[in-house]
């Protein structure tokens, strides 16, 4: 199909009940996010009985989308319900259509999400969603739910949905079947990946029923039971209930029941399953459980609870109903779990599952997708997952007792953009991620204080330092740091970097980088930068954490290693140096020094596009470039600024990122044999994951 012919838009439609479509919708979504800078997202049907959709709100607040919530929308599910038993199909239909043409050419491409259970008939359902991806000129992608049943129904059910799209005259981007049991997904995928005899056939995708998805968060149970949140951390909300135990034997007996992720459904009164229940989470023996749900209104007595408060943020969350006990269980087992944007752990895990089944480039290769120049902060976040994933590398985060490592450690492991490395001693760190609701069960952890590396690297240390005067002893007490370890294990390519931080100064993390694995072969320095992500577009700002006051010679290898960095990250390099004055205007020896250095660089690298002395205002907007520096092929389009001194580069960033909104991400060390990158202290979740990320992309370079 030419390029012209195909879609530019995608409706994604279950074509049963509960098929799981939001994971197809994130999935695209996520796909398409990365590619174009202006995507819009439309629900024709929203459902009723909340006073927000979530799939409309997941996908409007993840994806920063700018659509407004009513724009992007036509009906409630009770709305077309009485338009329906009023005969009133057509009209349904038309109106989805004019507020659809109404806002499209607002945005480079549209994902629509078609609606089910509309309550008129299952026929209607299916019929109108196909018919509305035709009339809208979408690619339709329908999504069938595989759980509970065989092979051959499966490959029936996927034949029959073909050729029902096929009759419609709709344009069939794939059919992705989900919810597929263990025991003929592997033959599903053989099937579908044997060529097909019709060259138009759409592409089949087979997902597999994941457990964790289709089970509820603790925090889902205690909004629908309307319960009380009596102890733990607020974070162990987010641990999902796999299946429930209604705790009424014998505390003896009872232990011998219970299974990685239960949810234990007892009266409050029993103490002794509620101190049993929380004794596990200290034994080896026992499985992590997800929290304990305390029934009838009932909590356990004074000298119980003063137990409970004792163990303080080691407590699993316990929440208590006024129910009885059988109507508890009986409710919380009839909570619909979702994908939510306040549940980003089940967010991760549909877009791991997702990429790891879906084949993107196919999909990609029948769009009609022009990779858009503007780069916006979410395109360029989004690419970092993707160029990671390329080429997977080992990469280790040292601070393993930081939650926001453990959380991004999570996120890294679920979309397997890189194989994660952690110090530290395995069963306290698992046992602090457990608590907090994360899980890390095939993370390597290594105990550096006990490991078999360490008389390797207090010997290879010592023979790196002793000209500096180390002794053995001293080179003990380094190893026994967890950033001195982590930089021996990247020096001995037992991992390809490290990140670290979070917990730490920066000189703490860089020293012992500069100190073992040292500058590459003709850097003179190491230095920094920040990937400024703007509105419309992505730049590199260097160096704004490393170097105070670099001379000429420096500066001119921090332009150098800035423009290596920015191409290393798709971004051309366009590298301005700037000064307080453009080209002649200006005198003195900081304007000198600016202006020797774009001399040294422009020699060692003649093949860079460098310019400089340059104004700020001169190196980034053409208007004052006209004027100010009219013959500089760089002025007013430069996508690199190196600046004077640290002092300039540290505060120009900060303002440019508070005055316009832009995202910072960094700083990104350069310069070094191996990467090792620096966190700030009061870094985000998602902070850790773009750095890992970002050095994983690193080590693919060396």
């Amino acid at each position: 199909m030419s390029k012209e012919h195909k879609p530019k838009s995608i409706y994604i439609t279950s074509l049963e009940p509960r098929a799981g479509k939001l994971m197809v919708t994130l999935g695209m979504m996520e796909l398409i996010s990365r590619e174009v800078s202006k995507v819009g997202f439309f629900r024709p049907v929203i459902r009723s009985e909340h006073d927000i959709d979530n799939d409309l709100n997941l996908i409007l607040t993840r994806y920063n989308l700018d659509i407004s919530y009513d724009d992007a929308h036509v009906f409630k599910v009770d709305e077309v319900q009485a338009l329906g038993a009023e005969g009133r199909f057509k009209e349904i239909v038309q109106a989805i259509l004019e507020k659809y043409n109404r806002i499209k050419g607002n945005y480079e491409f549209i994902i629509i999400e078609g609606f089910e259970s509309s309550g008129i008939s299952a026929g209607f359902d299916v019929d109108a969603n196909i018919n509305i991806a035709k009339n809208l000129g979408a690619g339709l992608i329908g999504v069938i739910s595989g759980r509970g049943q065989k092979y051959k129904e499966i490959l029936e059910e996927v034949k029959i949905t073909a050729e029902t799209i096929k009759s419609e005259g709709c344009f069939h981007l794939a059919t992705v079947v989900n919810r597929v049991s263990q025991d003929c997904l592997e033959r599903l995928e053989a099937a579908f990946k044997e060529p097909s005899k019709d060259k138009d056939s759409a592409p089949v995708y087979v997902i597999p029923d994941v457990k964790e998805l289709a089970s509820p968060t603790v925090g889902e149970i205690m909004e629908e039971l309307d319960c009380k949140f009596i102890y733990g951390q607020k974070e162990g909300l987010n641990r999902i209930a796999t299946q429930y135990k209604v705790a009424a034997m014998t505390l003896d007996n009872y232990l011998s029941y219970i299974e990685n992720g239960d949810l234990i459904i007892t009266p409050g009164d029993r103490e002794d399953i509620v101190v049993g229940t929380l004794s596990t989470i200290f034994s080896k023996a026992f499985p992590n459980i997800a929290g304990i749900l305390l029934t009838g209104g009932l909590l356990p007595g004074r000298r119980v609870r003063q137990l409970i408060d004792g163990m303080r943020n080691r407590v699993i969350p316990i929440i208590s109903v006024e129910s009885d006990t059988f109507t508890a269980a009986m409710h919380a087992s009839q909570v619909e779990p979702q994908i939510r944007p306040d549940i980003p752990k089940k967010i991760e895990l549909a877009l791991g599952v997702f990429e790891a089944r879906v084949n993107i480039d196919e999909i990609k290769e029948r769009l009609n997708l022009s990779t858009s120049e503007i780069v916006t902060p979410l395109m360029f976040e989004f690419r970092l997952f993707e160029w990671a994933k390329k080429d997977k590398k080992r990469i280790l985060l040292p601070e393993s007792y930081d939650e926001r490592i453990l959380k991004a450690a999570e996120i890294l492991r679920t979309r397997d953009v890189v194989d994660i490395v952690m110090l530290g001693k395995r069963d306290d760190v698992l046992e602090r991620a457990s608590i907090i609701g994360v899980e890390l069960p095939d993370v390597e952890i290594i105990d550096h204080t006990t490991s078999p590396y360490l008389p390797q690297f207090i010997e290879q240390f010592y023979e790196l330092r002793k000209h500096k005067g180390i002794t053995k002893d001293a080179a003990k007490d380094a190893m026994l740091d967890i950033n001195y370890f982590g930089t021996m294990m990247v020096y001995n390519d037992f991992v390809d970097g490290m990140v670290s931080g979070a917990a730490h100064a920066t000189q703490d993390v860089l020293r012992p980088a500069f100190q073992i694995i040292r500058t590459k072969p003709g850097v003179l320095i190491a230095s920094s930068v920040f990937f400024m992500c703007l509105p419309t577009k992505v730049m590199v700002f260097g160096d704004c954490a490393v170097n105070p006051d670099p001379n000429a010679q420096e500066l001119a290898t921090i332009a150098i290693s800035s423009a290596d960095t920015a191409a290393a990250f798709g971004i051309e390099p366009i590298v301005a140096m700037l000064s307080y004055s453009t080209g002649q205007s200006g005198k003195g020896k900081d304007v000198e020094k600016v202006a020797e250095a774009v001399r040294i660089a422009k020699q060692l690298r003649p093949d860079l596009l460098l310019d400089g002395p340059l104004q700020y205002d001169a190196a980034v907007d053409m208007e004052v470039a006209k004027k100010k520096a009219p013959d500089s092929p760089v002025a007013g389009r430069a996508t690199v600024l190196i600046f004077p001194d640290l002092n300039t580069g540290n505060n120009t960033y900060k303002a440019v990122q508070r005055s316009s909104g832009a995202i910072a991400i960094g700083p990104v060390v350069q310069g070094l044999n191996k990467p090792v990158n620096d966190l700030s202290r009061g870094c985000l979740v998602e902070d850790v994951a773009n750095t890992v990320a970002i050095t994983a992309i690193q080590a693919m370079q060396n």
